[in-house]
């Protein structure tokens, strides 16, 4: 099939008319029936039957659907890249976080950074780290912020501080005497936590570790984000394993924070692409945000 052919086969797909494919491709309809009646024939079956008036996907439409689809991911993911070389201004930069960073480092850091550089265009955006490594790939952004290490080839990681995950909890939830000091892992074990989901890679370490303790944790709340585990403490759910970034935008007031014994490391990074070597305000930039980080950390 070529691409034409695999455009009209989703046009219709999504439409179920030869008519309504040619208005969404803006063509004529007698232009979309001679591209499908080619296809088939190049291909040797039909694709659709009429059946009371509309056009059904045969068996062998249904079996190359899932491939076709692949097909289309890569064309998009060709067009996307395109875009952001057209349009990516000279002067700017381009910055993704995950969302723990986003809300406790992006802004102070940028803003201190814009006093050195203030002509320069800052777009920032923040994603998970899966979604930010494809952004960087596709030139959508210039540089992401993550605790997780890519280990891509297309990618210059970084490490920009280390720190230690951390339990959050409401002051209550520990007598006053222990608030201060390190939590022990082993007094997880049989609680009930506000987990991560298992498809954050930080949060399948953390699971590595829980696991081994006896009996381990029971994960009550599964969230996305760390930002929504420190919602779901606040509002009084229990407790929580996250990074520090996210704990320390807790209230002093109602929220504790401790440290665990023994520690469960965590690394910033600074993804940018390999072969391309960033702009010298971008190297300022990155070490106001080690600096930054490593002055929330020490307030640990």
């Amino acid at each position: 099939m070529r691409l034409r052919h695999i455009e009209i086969f989703q046009a219709i797909r999504q439409t179920g008319s030869v008519s309504a494919a040619a208005q969404l491709l803006h063509v004529s309809q007698p232009a979309v029936s001679k591209v499908l009646q080619h296809a088939e024939l190049q291909l040797g079956f039909p694709l659709f039957l009429r059946v009371r008036g509309k056009l059904q996907p045969t068996p062998e439409a249904l079996a190359l659907e899932s491939e076709v689809q692949k097909v289309t991911t890569s064309l998009q993911g060709v067009l996307r890249l395109a875009k952001s070389l057209r349009h990516a201004p000279k002067q700017s930069v381009r910055i993704g976080a995950i969302p723990a960073l986003a809300q406790s480092l992006l802004p102070p850091s940028i803003l201190e950074w814009k006093r050195s550089y203030p002509d320069m265009v800052c777009e920032l955006s923040s994603d998970h780290s899966r979604e930010l490594v494809q952004q960087l790939l596709m030139r959508e952004i210039d540089l992401a912020l993550t605790l997780n290490f890519s280990g891509h080839p297309g990618l210059t990681s970084q490490v920009l501080a280390n720190g230690a995950l951390v339990a959050l909890a409401a002051k209550a939830y520990w007598p006053e005497a222990e608030s201060n000091r390190p939590l022990p892992l082993a007094e997880l074990a049989n609680t009930s936590l506000i987990g991560l989901s298992s498809a954050d890679p930080l949060a399948a370490k953390l699971d590595s570790y829980l696991e081994n303790l006896d009996p381990p944790p029971q994960i009550s709340i599964s969230v996305q984000t760390y930002s929504l585990a420190r919602a779901m403490v606040e509002s009084g759910a229990g407790i929580t394993v996250i990074d520090p970034f996210t704990a320390l935008g807790a209230s002093t007031a109602t929220m504790c924070i401790r440290t665990l014994v023994p520690q469960l490391p965590i690394t910033l990074y600074a993804l940018t692409r390999a072969n391309e070597p960033p702009p010298h305000m971008l190297a300022d930039l990155l070490q106001i945000f080690g600096n930054r980080a490593r002055e929330l950390l020490d307030r640990l």
